[in-house]
């Protein structure tokens, strides 16, 4: 077996939300350590990242035809799909009383119905050859909440949900789908959100609050992320692995 410096030697991968934070970490470690990825986001930003490793694709993963581009891309470019990390996210800061309906369906859409959508595509590249894995970027948020994250929460619980009972759906084929559970990461996630529009700040302020005391590098995250892609995992079936420094396991304020 390769060692961990060649772990998806070889290996073919989609990265969602690749652009920036968690998704760019992930797509920069996957490349480091032998895998080719096609580097999916809506943000334009994501074609400096083309490479003779890296095909970008700009989309919105929640959009019909995302997904199966995403596919036909890194098969056309690439030869197969082995690899799936369903990594982009969003988030509303509102309380219920105060949300559209609009507002909690792009929510939905991008955090769940994306990696519906994505996880489907794969799959249907990925069974034929009866092996590959599934990789979602869930959160401690799948568990416990706060006021003003109703619509984070619910995508993020069934996140979870849907990894579990797509795991049982693709281990058959060979293919494993694990999660997972991230806390606090420096990433932009927050900049429409934050007062200020400093969303590093932001998570950086929130992180504290954690027992670990800080809160993540994207580059922690993308380990771990890395671990449950590569046949180090090869036992884990359906698990939502938390990173989330301690935040889960925390009674009180």
């Amino acid at each position: 077996m390769y060692g961990i410096e060649k772990e998806v030697d070889g290996k073919v991968a989609i990265v969602t939300g690749a652009a920036s934070g968690i998704g760019r970490a992930i797509t920069e470690l996957l490349v480091a350590r032998g895998a080719r990825v096609v580097a999916e986001d809506i943000d334009p930003a994501v074609e400096a990242l083309a490479s003779a490793s890296i095909a970008p694709l700009v989309a919105d993963i929640s959009a019909d035809g995302s997904a199966e581009r995403a596919v036909s891309l890194a098969i056309e470019r690439f030869g197969q799909v082995d690899l799936l990390v369903n990594n982009a996210g969003i988030i509303i800061n509102k309380l219920v009383v105060d949300m559209s309906r609009a507002d909690w369906e792009r929510i939905i859409d991008v955090n769940l119905t994306g990696a519906f959508l994505h996880s489907r595509e794969a799959m249907k590249a990925m069974m034929p050859r009866r092996s590959g894995a599934i990789v979602n970027v869930a959160s401690y948020a799948s568990y416990f909440a706060f006021p003003t994250i109703a619509a984070y929460t619910a995508s993020k619980g069934a996140l979870a949900q849907l990894t579990r009972t797509l795991a049982l759906e693709a281990i058959e084929y060979g293919i494993r789908v694990n999660a997972v559970g991230s806390g606090d990461v420096l990433t932009n996630i927050l900049n429409t959100v934050a007062a200020d529009g400093d969303g590093v700040a932001a998570l950086a302020a929130h992180g504290q609050s954690a027992p670990i005391g800080r809160a993540a590098d994207p580059k922690e995250i993308a380990e771990i992320v890395l671990f449950l892609a590569s046949a180090r995992a090869s036992f884990m079936v359906g698990s939502v692995v938390m990173a989330d420094g301690g935040m889960s396991v925390k009674v009180g304020s």
